[in-house]
């Protein structure tokens, strides 16, 4: 897609923007309730950044990973911050950057392969995240791959809160049957079944171009965006020890969200696709 359609092109384009969201919200969302239709709160609609109840896509989408020295927040810290700025409609990169935060020590190396000492190498660490502060403000909606894992970490120590929608590539786009990715697919699965080539890993801007380089590749970018963006539920597995590759099979996490269960964020849309029942949650986050 290019820059200077004609406006009767964008004209189709928001029309079949809208017909899909028209039939996104007139689905079914239960297996058990036949019927029922999907709920919208008044907060979303009047939420003039809510993407699905407006049918338009993101205009500008900030691709964002981290590095941390570990998995718990209150243990570990994020010493790799990687992003770029993604323009929806002309696929192009727009902007990159990424920078180091000073740790003391660095318990997951072996993993990301970021000495600790080479964190603590003068840099312009200021400039840096007034810039990253930057790229923030200037997009729309921010993408991570497993986004509740990179959130956390902004707002604490030297990274800004970041007060924009999230989507998450791992969960919340439903990338296309034909590409045979699993419910929960990795950067480098992602990569390869767009025809991306993976030279590295576990660097916060390599991950970022992996995903820029997919989305550069999807045709139905916007619907697939503007699906992402469509409100979550929690859900609760309701299903056996013997059953529990049905829970799997649809990504749900066990001991995750729910400690002792099969869990999932899901749209009420897709929980209606479910193939085993389901429970919902109230979700206090």
């Amino acid at each position: 897609m290019i820059l200077d359609v004609k406006e009767v092109q964008n004209d189709q384009r928001d029309s079949k923007q809208l017909d899909f969201l028209n039939g996104t919200i007139n689905e079914t969302i239960q297996p058990n309730k036949k019927g029922q239709k999907a709920k919208i709160s008044h907060e979303e609609k009047s939420n003039p950044d809510n993407f699905f109840i407006t049918g338009h896509a993101p205009m500008n989408i900030l691709i964002l990973d981290t590095e941390t020295t570990g998995l718990e927040k209150e243990k570990n810290c994020c010493l790799e911050v990687g992003s770029i700025l993604f323009n929806v409609q002309s696929r192009a990169v727009l902007a990159q950057q990424s920078f180091l935060l000073p740790v003391e020590k660095n318990d997951a190396e072996r993993i990301n392969n970021i000495p600790a000492e080479i964190t603590c190498l003068p840099q312009p660490l200021p400039e840096a995240i007034k810039y990253f502060e930057s790229l923030v403000k200037f997009s729309d909606v921010i993408v991570a791959h497993n986004a509740d894992f990179d959130k956390q970490w902004f707002g604490f120590d030297k990274l800004p809160r970041i007060e924009k929608q999230w989507i998450c590539s791992m969960d919340d786009i439903p990338w296309p049957p034909d590409r045979q990715l699993k419910s929960r697919p990795s950067v480098k699965d992602l990569a390869l079944a767009y025809g991306v080539p993976v030279w590295s890993a576990h660097r916060a801007l390599t991950d970022c171009i992996y995903l820029a380089e997919v989305f550069k590749r999807c045709c139905d970018l916007e619907q697939l965006l503007i699906k992402a963006l469509e409100p979550k539920i929690l859900l609760r597995a309701d299903v056996t020890y013997e059953q529990r590759h049905l829970a799997k099979n649809a990504g749900f996490k066990w001991n995750d969200v729910i400690k002792g269960a099969w869990s999932r964020k899901m749209s009420r849309r897709d929980m209606g696709k479910l193939e085993f029942p389901v429970i919902e949650v109230e979700l206090n986050n």
